[in-house]
């Protein structure tokens, strides 16, 4: 696993009103600290990436559908660097991936209906000076591949 990733799994709790999932707490070991809460949606098939945060650390669950989240260690003092991790993350797979600063990530809905990350990310987004750099999804140095793998 790229160094800094971290996995929660997470707990639903079920009944006859339905389900309840507590996805990230003040207590865990992953939690850093709060900068903002936001959602963000994926059409089947769409790929949102690649880019990455030089300050900010990104906490994602998958409540809807499913994604392929995929992580890149772009980072030449790490330990993994060069590293590719995939994330099946959703309904079918419920976790919280961390994904330290300085990680380049992107996600693809693989699923049917469209997918919906919640992101608690560690710091605001500033409109002005965005902590956000992006790199285009297919035409890049990243050894990563987008398509499906059938076989």
């Amino acid at each position: 696993m790229i160094e800094g990733v971290r996995i929660k799994r997470l707990k639903v709790i079920p009944d006859e009103r339905g389900m309840l999932m507590e996805m990230l707490r003040s207590d865990d070991e992953v939690f850093e600290k709060f900068g903002q809460v936001y959602m963000t949606v994926a059409y089947p098939g769409v790929v949102k990436g690649w880019h990455y945060h030089k300050v900010q650390h990104d906490n994602f669950v998958a409540i809807r559908g499913m994604m392929k989240v995929v992580l890149y260690d772009n980072r030449k003092d790490s330990p993994t660097f060069g590293e590719i991790n995939e994330f099946f993350m959703g309904e079918h797979n419920p976790i919280l991936l961390h994904i330290p600063n300085n990680v380049v990530h992107g996600f693809k809905c693989i699923g049917d209906k469209e997918g919906i990350i919640i992101n608690c990310s560690t710091e605001l987004y500033k409109y002005n000076n965005p902590d956000e750099f992006r790199i285009d999804p297919h035409d890049n140095d990243i050894p990563y591949n987008w398509h499906r793998k059938d076989g």
